[in-house]
């Protein structure tokens, strides 16, 4: 009888989380669809030959691009080479969460009140960003944000205990700590981290909000131009910002072919290295560059808390003239609202989602969850809102939640995937002798032992939703403004002190989230052991 109602049971199950997964990602294919009839017109290509932006615009694109993906994997195999194995890795993991729930827009923000030419470094040091068209400080600026997730995503490739012996092993025969990392670490890192850095150029190619805010400005990156058609009343240049999307994803393409062949070149000249000892102590770079990094973030974050309560305070100052709260006074905290309820509701829907995609789905599906997060986020945006437009939901809470959990679900996969598949199957065969179904194993086993993991998916999935911002302008349709809007519109403004109020309420948001689950995760682990 049991089984009998077993196999039902579970069949239900892959029913409910291809269908779940379904409801996310299955209507942004219509979406793109709907974007290819305008894309075969020759008049749409011809008319983005002739604009005279896209040759500067691209040219800034692919340099942040390049800065970015190479500077971010140089830093993070630099702290990796520097720090794993050992106390150290383990204490800049344990600070890991808090600097990627620094979003983007609030780093850019405290980054541009550091560097710019009346920031506090100029004033300071008088050291600022020269001139850039050419993206440069969008580029260093995304190196070290990215620096973090690639870390992040590195640290659960490095749970091994034959690396470490391996390390051990290099360094008896002879090697010094550079030599063993660079023939041992990274040769087996590099190949895991490879979809990773897919993610890297795809944000980094496609990124508007940022962009804004550092980017050049006439003409500005590719990205900030397509968006910039595609917001047009006009319909022709419409299809020029649909067609110049579709350039986005063909250099996405060629960048993970370019860099499938330098990977290859890499590896066959691999043996010809020197495994001479190096004077160079790796350790002690890794160290400086992974304070160095905290640092930047820290001081653009207490940028942004001085300038909300600055009065006064002009160029050459060090410091403003007295401190006041009049900023917060008059500071719009309606996107605040908007953003905590929308990045709620994201977190708290994609957790039953992924469960059931768990649950239900096979394991080599998982890919096409993951697609968001190597795509460029702009075709994909676009694509939702030509779906929205077609069925008259822009502008609505269900479409601007739908358009959150298109990032927010690859996100929560991602962090409760490992824990998931380290749920020992000897509970799940003890249950089923006891007669329990497949949906009382997931109640009353799995979700128990995946509590610390859930919150910590709970977490991201906020931090992920609250960043969103072409999705909230394309899906909300002007009709929503959250912290992240709301930092990007003040930007150029000319209200600095608005502006860092927006960034650092922006920063407040997800920090307080992960606050709030980490002590959740402790009140949870002590009243039951044995839990991830």
């Amino acid at each position: 009888m049991a089984s009998a109602l077993r196999i039902p049971m579970s069949r239900s199950f892959t029913l409910a989380g291809w269908l779940a997964a379904g409801l996310v990602f299955i209507p942004v294919l219509p979406g793109l669809a709907l974007m290819v009839p305008p894309l075969l017109r020759g008049e749409t290509w011809l008319a983005l030959w002739q604009d005279s932006q896209w040759p500067a615009a691209l040219l800034a694109t692919l340099t942040s691009t390049l800065i970015s993906a190479g500077g971010a994997l140089l830093l993070a195999l630099i702290i990796i080479c520097g720090l794993f194995p050992g106390a150290r890795w383990q204490r800049y993991l344990r600070r890991l969460p808090l600097l990627l729930a620094l979003p983007h827009v609030a780093f850019a923000s405290g980054f541009y009140f550091l560097f710019s030419d009346s920031g506090w470094l100029t004033r300071l040091l008088g050291l600022s960003l020269p001139p850039d068209n050419y993206g440069v400080a969008l580029g260093i600026m995304l190196a070290l944000k990215e620096a973090w997730f690639l870390l992040w995503f590195s640290a659960a490739q490095l749970q091994s205990e034959r690396l470490s012996q391996q390390l051990t092993l290099a360094r008896t025969l002879g090697y010094g700590e550079l030599q063993s990392r660079l023939f041992v670490l990274v040769p087996q890192l590099l190949p895991r981290l490879g979809w990773a850095l897919v993610a890297v150029v795809a944000y980094s190619l496609s990124v508007v909000d940022v962009a804004l805010i550092l980017g050049p400005g006439n003409p500005p990156t590719y990205a900030v131009l397509a968006w910039q058609w595609l917001t047009d009343s006009d319909i022709s240049r419409q299809h020029m910002g649909l067609a110049a999307s579709g350039v986005l994803l063909l250099i996405l393409g060629g960048v993970v072919i370019c860099g499938r062949v330098v990977w290859k070149r890499i590896k066959q000249r691999s043996t010809q290295f020197s495994g001479k000892r190096h004077p160079l102590s790796i350790t002690l770079i890794g160290e400086g560059v992974s304070r160095a990094l905290s640092a930047f973030a820290l001081a653009a974050v207490l940028m942004l808390a001085v300038w909300c309560f600055a009065e006064g305070w002009f160029y050459p100052a060090l410091f403003p003239e007295y401190l006041t709260l009049s900023g917060w006074r008059q500071a719009e905290l309606a996107p605040l609202w908007t953003g905590l309820a929308a990045g709620l509701i994201s977190a708290l829907l994609a957790l039953p989602i992924v469960l059931l995609w768990l649950q239900g789905c096979p394991r080599r599906y998982d890919g096409w969850l993951f697609l968001p997060l190597f795509l460029p986020a702009l075709p994909l945006a676009a694509g939702q809102y030509q779906l929205l437009l077609r069925l008259g939901l822009e502008g609505t809470w269900l479409a601007l939640i739908w358009s959150h959990l298109l990032w927010v679900v690859p996100y929560t996969l991602l962090i409760l995937k490992p824990a998931w598949q380290q749920i020992d199957p000897r509970l799940v065969l003890a249950a089923r002798t006891f007669g329990w179904s497949p949906g009382k194993i997931l109640y009353l086993t799995k979700v128990p032992l995946l509590a610390r993991p859930l919150l910590a998916a709970m977490a991201v999935g906020f931090s992920v939703s609250i960043a969103q911002y072409l999705p909230t302008l394309y899906a909300g349709a002007g009709r929503f403004a959250t912290v992240t809007t709301e930092a990007v519109a003040l930007s150029s403004g000319g209200d600095p002190q608005q502006s860092a109020i927006q960034a650092l309420l922006q920063t407040l948001l997800p920090m307080l989230m992960f606050i709030a689950t980490a002590w959740l995760s402790r009140v949870v682990g002590s009243h039951r052991r044995g839990l991830r």
